[in-house]
């Protein structure tokens, strides 16, 4: 039966990718946690595979303690050091301050707005995007919107939140569905 399931064209080439896809990518996410989850996993897929960043998902998870944004918005020099001798993860210095960083600029947006939820979903008005490309290859890279999002959260503080980055985030988070026509999520 597995081989007979029409997927998009861009995860077939790992059991991971496929589950991913499968289960997560597309889906409406709402809270917190997972939100920071993926906007960090986001940035640190900036200029590499996301299928890289899977197969270190687990990895991250352990090395940013489970990412507990509160945890990480207090990470020391120290800490960071350790994170960048960490093989595991993508060690980039840059991209380990950002997630710091995030974590901070994340919380101030939840004094904000009560949750970074509301935020975030506010650009939608709280649901998703329906896209309807007939083909992977049909869907952007970035929109107006991702572009807007993307400017406001670097006035924000944010840092590797380009219009790319933010879009793949909306992807992954449900905010949009680019799902292609003949995918069997689709139909569900």
């Amino acid at each position: 039966m597995e081989n007979n399931i029409i997927r998009c064209s861009w995860c077939t080439s790992s059991d991971l990718y496929k589950k991913y896809h499968d289960e997560e990518w597309g889906v409406p996410v709402y809270d917190d946690p997972t939100l920071f989850e993926f906007l960090i996993l986001e940035t640190f897929q900036a200029g590499l595979s996301w299928i890289t960043i899977l197969n270190k998902r687990e990895n991250f998870r352990n090395a940013f303690d489970q990412f507990d944004y509160k945890k990480i918005a207090r990470y020391s020099e120290d800490k960071i050091e350790d994170l960048m001798q960490n093989t595991g993860i993508i060690r980039n210095k840059l991209k380990i301050k950002a997630a710091v960083s995030n974590a901070q600029a994340f919380i101030k947006v939840q004094e904000e707005f009560g949750t970074f939820s509301d935020y975030i979903w506010k650009y939608t008005n709280g649901k998703p995007i329906i896209n309807n490309p007939k083909t992977s290859k049909e869907v952007p890279a970035t929109t107006p919107l991702s572009d807007e999002i993307s400017k406001d959260l670097k006035k924000r503080g944010f840092k590797f939140v380009g219009s790319t980055v933010i879009y793949a985030h909306m992807q992954a988070t449900g905010m949009v569905n680019d799902h292609a026509e003949d995918c069997w999520t689709r139909t569900t």
